[in-house]
């Protein structure tokens, strides 16, 4: 079977596979009133009927996604879990946020080496008084608890080691997924799957997590506290470069005839896509 809207494609007699390569929420009014294209979105009313129709012994969900509604990401995970038969998850270029508890509904769970995970609490926005702030920093807390439960149950980290890196909006790489618990392995069978953009932030994060370990041991050499370095400084330097190297990269491209067309997403006329800079360093509007 197949299904575009759910991203559906039965690939063989024996495995069926389901793409999340959007936005993870319901169509709303606004999609509707604008006329906005809507094929890549993933949601749990849609998805319940689709999963019905699956009539192969193997379903593979393939990721590549920044999240969304958080209540939507429960109700798939749920789905998802139910499913009869041998369910894998594979992670081809990011899943944050909601898409990484869709992730974990996965018997096998596959973060690549290209991979990265995304895991951080719930966040709204709000306007009120104190009261009001204090209900919705509680119902936050709640809202956050069902995820922080999936994590502890299917890695190998505490509770309080979970909470810990959701409280940082961890990135989490390859390495670290499979070391923690959050995959069951790294290899992946097929073509190398990756956009430019998903390159470009992946380069990012490892640049950064290599400058958070030299800082710690700085720290531990020299007992020099956190707030006395210029993380701001550090980290503009370490994008400098890598938006340096990837631009090396495309000019060579260039120069050889092999890219056909612009790149479009995170790396676009050397700027950064707005949100994914928001979300990469946990900036809310």
């Amino acid at each position: 079977m197949e299904d575009k809207y759910c991203n559906f494609k039965k690939v063989s007699e024996t495995e069926t596979e389901m793409y999340v390569y959007g936005d993870i929420r319901k169509p709303d009014f606004i999609d509707a009133w604008f006329g906005l294209p809507t094929d890549d979105l993933t949601d749990s009313y849609t998805l319940k009927d689709a999963l019905q129709k699956v009539d192969t012994p193997n379903l593979t969900v393939r990721i590549n996604s920044y999240g969304g509604d958080v209540s939507e990401g429960l109700a798939i995970y749920s789905l998802l879990s139910e499913f009869k038969g041998h369910l894998k998850t594979i992670v081809d270029g990011f899943a944050c946020s909601a898409a990484s508890i869709i992730f974990m509904a996965g018997e096998e769970r596959v973060v690549p080496e290209n991979g990265l995970l995304m895991i951080h609490n719930a966040w709204t926005e709000a306007r009120g008084d104190s009261n009001v702030m204090e209900k919705v920093a509680e119902d936050l807390r709640k809202i956050t608890q069902p995820s922080l439960n999936i994590y502890t149950k299917k890695t190998k980290l505490s509770e309080e080691q979970i909470k810990e890196k959701m409280d940082r909006e961890e990135w989490i790489t390859s390495q670290e997924a499979y070391e923690w618990g959050f995959s069951t392995t790294q290899e992946r069978k097929g073509e190398y799957m990756q956009a430019l953009e998903a390159d470009f932030v992946h380069n990012l994060v490892m640049k950064n997590k290599k400058l958070q370990k030299k800082l710690e041991e700085v720290e531990q050499n020299q007992n020099i506290q956190y707030n006395e370095i210029d993380f701001v400084k550090i980290t503009k330097e370490a994008f400098s470069q890598v938006l340096e190297e990837k631009t090396k990269q495309l000019e060579n491209e260039l120069l050889k005839g092999s890219a056909k067309e612009e790149p479009t997403g995170l790396l676009n006329n050397n700027k950064v896509n707005e949100d994914s800079w928001g979300s990469f360093f946990n900036i809310k509007k």
